[in-house]
């Protein structure tokens, strides 16, 4: 065995690398070589062992890359990167020598175990941003932050590897063939547009990989080929980044980390803070954002204010995930503080070409399932004319101002506790510019302790206002007045409008 082994790699003679590292086994293999668990044989103890590979394309072994990952991983001396001990050259390979973790990588655990909770998520990666942190503060930019690079031990702590594409901030040796070798999913908007890689870019790429931890699937996918390549990188740029509605109370973060404007993205000391709970980041953030402030990372979204009371924030996590199209939307610009880039990228419309014409409808998502005919529609026993025609309501004695202020604390209660009764209370109309149950669910599926406070209703101009309290995660107690405009279909009174 150990001798084939040495015949596998042309030129190694012995199960031995540079006299000293024995091969054991192979554990991994990426495209930037395969990686072997192996022994110091001087020091006595497990070591990984990383081979050299052939860049795609390439005729000859990267060594500036390889260099490059031994130098830069070595300058950051954190528990939480994985140390390259050595970097040896033996026969016609080179191999970098890395401390060995008993353990799994974050995207295998997520392919075996499937979505990870918020509470777990936070415990692996608040340790993947205080090595990133540790890296930005040497000016050191990772390039390509994903759960394969992420490695989990036995014990729970976390290691993040593969500094190959890594870049000091003053080093410009890198090329453009350094960049493709990333993972176009995890690719923030400037860097797939073409633009160098800053330390916001990181966060991006940890903001993508905590989506994939927590929905069980990367936040952009495709099949590989370079058409659908080049479709994940026309997403990143022209569609707003996903949400997850499950994401619990990483959501905030979550949206704040895949924010398209790079500088409205937190730094990564304040992502470790969040993830942490330390320094009381949150408090303080949760206090600016609610008196409106910008300057620093907002933690929560500020709570969203009417009309887009009904379509904003996460739905608490279920017990188990529920089905892809129900887990991920793309976000709503209305009360989000990330601003969309406008237009078109230049430089993505260069590398695209017709591509994106041919695949730009592909890539929109399918309309939302906006309506359902509501019982009272379904049961009235009307013929279908009757039904249909919104003057059959004009028949109908028009509600007091007693029976609107009734409505409107009865929706509020039903919204809250069966959220999707709550939705079949809406016109089509509303239900349609609600973003469908799922755009509903966003909010009423969100909040909890509701309690309406004082209802006003004006039955001339078919409004009630109400005012209510509810707690919102992440923000704690909020209060707020609403004015819902109604509508009378078939004798039953149905939400037509939000007013404010």
């Amino acid at each position: 065995m150990r001798r084939a082994l040495g015949t596998l790699y042309g030129g190694m003679t012995s199960a031995r690398v540079a006299d000293r590292y024995s091969l054991d086994q192979e554990i991994g293999r990426g495209g930037s070589g395969a990686v072997w668990l192996g022994r110091d044989e001087i020091l006595g103890r497990p070591v990984a062992l990383k081979r050299v590979g052939l860049p795609p394309g390439a005729a000859t072994p990267d060594m500036v890359r390889a260099e490059r990952e031994a130098r830069l991983a070595a300058r950051v001396n954190h528990p939480n990167v994985v140390a390259i001990f050595d970097f040896v050259e033996d026969a016609e390979s080179h191999w970098l020598v890395m401390e060995y973790i008993d353990g799994m990588t974050l995207s295998r655990m997520i392919q075996e175990q499937g979505p990870r909770p918020a509470d777990e998520v936070a415990a692996v990666l608040a340790q993947v941003a205080d090595a990133l942190t540790a890296a930005h503060e040497v000016d050191i930019v990772h390039r390509d932050v994903k759960p394969s690079n992420i490695l989990v031990s036995k014990d729970g702590q976390v290691k993040l590897s593969d500094f190959g594409i890594a870049r000091a901030m003053a080093d410009a040796t890198l090329t453009r063939t350094g960049l493709v070798t990333g993972s176009p999913a995890y690719l923030s908007p400037e860097v797939a547009t073409g633009a160098s890689a800053t330390k916001a870019s990181d966060v991006w790429s940890l903001g993508a990989t905590m989506y994939h931890a927590l929905a069980g699937h990367p936040p952009y996918e495709g099949d590989g080929d370079s058409n659908a390549v080049l479709g994940i990188l026309y997403r990143i740029v022209h569609e707003d980044p996903p949400r997850l509605r499950t994401a619990g109370w990483l959501g905030p973060l979550l949206e704040m980390t895949m924010t398209k404007d790079a500088a409205d993205r937190p730094s990564m000391a304040e992502v470790a803070d969040y993830l942490h709970a330390r320094n009381g980041v949150r408090e303080r953030v949760q206090s600016m954002v609610m008196a409106g402030s910008t300057g620093v990372l907002p933690a929560v979204p500020a709570p969203p204010s009417p009309p887009s009371t009904m379509t904003a924030a996460m739905p608490p996590s279920p017990p188990a995930p529920p089905p892809q199209e129900d887990v991920d939307e793309p976000a709503r610009s209305g009360g989000k503080r990330a601003a969309i880039i406008g237009g078109a990228v230049v430089a993505v419309l260069a590398v695209l070409g017709v591509v994106l014409v041919a695949t730009s409808g592909e890539d929109e998502p399918p309309p939302a399932a906006n309506t359902v005919p509501t019982e009272s529609a379904q049961d009235t026993g009307t013929s279908d004319g009757a039904s249909d025609d919104p003057s059959a309501s004009a028949s109908a004695e028009p509600p007091t101002e007693q029976e609107l202020e009734d409505f409107a604390t009865s929706y509020v209660q039903t919204a809250s506790s069966d959220p999707e009764a709550g939705f079949d209370l809406l016109t089509p109309d509303f239900q349609a510019a609600s973003n469908g149950l799922r755009g509903y669910l966003d909010f009423w599926g969100q909040v909890s302790n509701v309690e309406v406070l004082d209802t006003q209703a004006d039955p001339d101009q078919m409004t009630v206002t109400y005012t209510y309290e509810y707690d919102y995660p992440g923000v704690g107690n909020r209060t707020e007045e609403v004015t819902l405009r109604l509508a009378q279909v078939e004798g039953a009174l149905l939400v037509a409008e939000e007013l404010s």
